[in-house]
């Protein structure tokens, strides 16, 4: 395993792709990356060079927020639409979508498992209508 940039990237893949392990870095960032490190993106991590990965690792710091500089820079814009109260921050706060979503049918992974409201389980139903139908006993003769 290589560490770059704190993360440790598997030996076997491609370095295109074994780039795309860091948290702010995609496909796209790969590409523009490896043109400016002059660095094939077909050669394995395990086939890189020392100095091969020193050069990715000079532009990962001068030139991309990634891992925790990026974490804690989108925590603290939802932070601050929270406290400012805008319409996405609220958003936020209540847990549901923020990118103009329609929330009447899906959004499920935001909003969690369905939870009805109003109606009740065949199962439940059959109990309470038991319980109403048996005769009530009568206390002590």
């Amino acid at each position: 395993m290589s560490r770059i940039a704190g993360i440790d990237l598997p030996d076997h893949k491609r370095t295109d792709i074994a780039l795309t392990y860091l948290y702010g870095i995609g496909r796209r960032n790969v590409v523009e990356l490896l043109e400016k490190a002059q660095v094939d993106g077909a050669k394995r991590i395990k086939e890189l060079t020392e100095e091969e990965k020193n050069r990715i690792q000079k532009i990962l710091d001068k030139e991309y927020k990634i891992e925790g500089d990026l974490k804690t820079e989108i925590a603290n814009t939802i932070k601050r639409l929270k406290e400012i109260g805008s319409y996405r921050g609220l958003r936020h706060i209540r847990g549901l979508p923020v990118r103009g979503q329609r929330t009447r049918t899906n959004a499920r992974t935001k909003r969690g498992k369905r939870q009805t409201v109003g109606a009740l389980k065949k199962e439940i139903r059959a109990k309470l209508d038991q319980n109403k139908t048996a005769p009530a006993a009568t206390p002590g003769k």
